[in-house]
């Protein structure tokens, strides 16, 4: 009977000795400030969402939401750096599960109030529904006018003269969510399932080098990605999936996986692209092989329509966005205030000898290491992005998965503080958009600045350290 007793009591004893650690732990420093921190950026967001759907009528509510927004960056950066320091933790871990799951509810339902691209999603898959190639009509064309409603085509951006912008894999995903329901809240779902898909990679990511994965945080509380993807609904969030699925099989030396889901990445929007050079295997044929394959096969059920296909409404889209004048390059836009009528062309040599540089660069250097991919993948996917200087705030979300792995302070300034190209709403002529840009783009440059300057100064002091330290025993100390 007293074994029987004692084996009990040191039963009880151990439980309540794991339930005090498993309390303690959730108790942390650390997790305190995360709850205390997701607790704001939820109020926050049902506080933005109303505001929104009170002041949508005129234009003044986007200054107001800009603000907001930028509040929500400065409070996820915090949670950023606490997660970073935080020990391991499987707490810490569900914290940051349950608000990114609270954050998405909370604008999921909403209608999408800061972008109407998600019509023309729907659209595109309601006319492939009807058995129609969706790049050989604009929505407006009479051929299309049995489709109509009052739901979705009225709000259709550019419909009486645009051919549909989206590559062949987006089309594919539009029409497979609108043959369950063609309703703006399940394309959203949508959305958002394909940022479940990319959480759960980068978890498995994370784990795979040996990082603490409540790090995953820094991708699933980046209010970018929530105003965007379960506010707005936009299409990156498929992009950023598949981005997340390549990197995953190149870690997992799946050549060929890799460059199918980079292939269907890029035929989503054209970014990812220039991420080839930092996932491809020098001397492997598997990975361009695979890429070049499926590109050719996703292209083929709707190439009877020709170069629609390939271009549709981009032609159009680069003179209005300004990229044939030159207007949306921010970097060509200060080099004309030195030397007045500076060609588009130069800059476009610039542009891809830099682009060049790095991915030769990262060819020969990405093999050197594990992670080295990761690195230079995020590299590249930068140096494109600040090139183009999108217009568009979510043109910057899938830069953001790479930050788990490469937590640069310029790289989360950049996509924080892209909310302000919002200011765009409020007109967006040259000089306009050139006060936009700098505030967005000179902060950034000069973190870059910084950061290399304290890099290169550290490997000095280090180099300096090794040359002055005597030999001893033949080593240096």
């Amino acid at each position: 009977m007293r074994t029987h007793l004692a084996g009990w009591s040191g039963f009880a004893s151990g439980t309540k000795t794991v339930m005090l650690r498993a309390h303690w732990s959730i108790l942390s420093w650390s997790n305190l400030a995360l709850i205390v921190l997701g607790s704001a950026l939820l109020a926050l967001y049902r506080h933005g969402l109303q505001g929104l759907l009170v002041e949508s009528q005129g234009l003044g509510y986007i200054v107001w939401f800009i603000k907001i927004a930028l509040l929500q960056s400065a409070l996820y950066c915090a949670a950023a750096w606490v997660v970073w320091r935080a020990r391991a933790s499987r707490s810490t871990l569900m914290i940051a599960l349950v608000f990114a799951a609270l954050f998405r509810v909370s604008l999921l339902f909403a209608p999408p109030l800061l972008s109407d691209d998600i019509y023309r999603y729907i659209w595109d898959g309601r006319v492939q529904g009807a058995g129609i190639n969706p790049y050989r009509y604009v929505p407006a064309d009479e051929a299309l006018a049995g489709l109509r409603d009052q739901a979705v085509y009225p709000n259709i951006n550019r419909r009486e003269n645009a051919h549909t912008i989206y590559p062949p894999i987006a089309q594919a995903f539009y029409f497979l969510v609108t043959r369950v329901s063609e309703s703006v809240t399940w394309m959203k779902a949508a959305m958002v399932g394909c940022e479940v898909v990319a959480l759960v990679a980068l978890t498995w990511l994370l784990a795979s080098f040996g990082l603490p994965r409540a790090r995953v945080l820094i991708f699933a509380w980046h209010p970018l990605l929530v105003w965007e993807i379960a506010g707005s609904g936009h299409v990156d969030a498929v992009m950023i999936a598949l981005v997340a699925l390549a990197l995953v099989a190149r870690r997992k030396q799946k050549h060929t996986v890799a460059g199918i889901a980079l292939a269907c990445a890029t035929l989503i929007k054209f970014f990812p692209l220039v991420l080839f050079p930092a996932l491809y295997r020098r001397w492997s044929w598997k990975m361009p092989f695979a890429f070049a394959a499926t590109i050719c096969l996703a292209y083929a059920p709707y190439i009877s329509v020709g170069a629609k296909a390939v271009v549709g409404f981009m032609p159009v889209y680069a003179e209005q966005e300004g990229l044939e004048s030159g207007d949306r390059f921010f970097i060509l836009a200060v080099a004309r205030r030195v030397i007045p009528g500076a060609p588009n062309s130069a800059y476009v040599i610039l542009a891809l000898a830099i682009l060049a540089f790095i991915a030769a660069w990262s060819l020969r250097k990405s093999q050197s290491s594990q992670a080295g991919y990761l690195r230079w993948s995020c590299a590249l996917g930068t140096a494109f992005t600040v090139l183009l200087a999108p217009h568009y705030a979510w043109y910057f979300a899938w830069l953001v998965p790479l930050m788990c792995f490469v937590p640069a302070p310029p790289l989360f300034y950049l996509t924080a503080a892209s909310f302000v190209l919002y200011g765009t709403w409020l007109g967006d002529a040259p000089e306009q958009l050139f006060a936009l840009n700098a505030a967005l783009y000179v902060p950034f440059l000069a973190l870059v600045a910084f950061t290399l300057a304290l890099r290169y100064a550290s490997r000095w002091k280090s180099s300096s350290r090794e040359q002055s330290a005597e030999p001893v025993g033949g080593e240096v100390i």
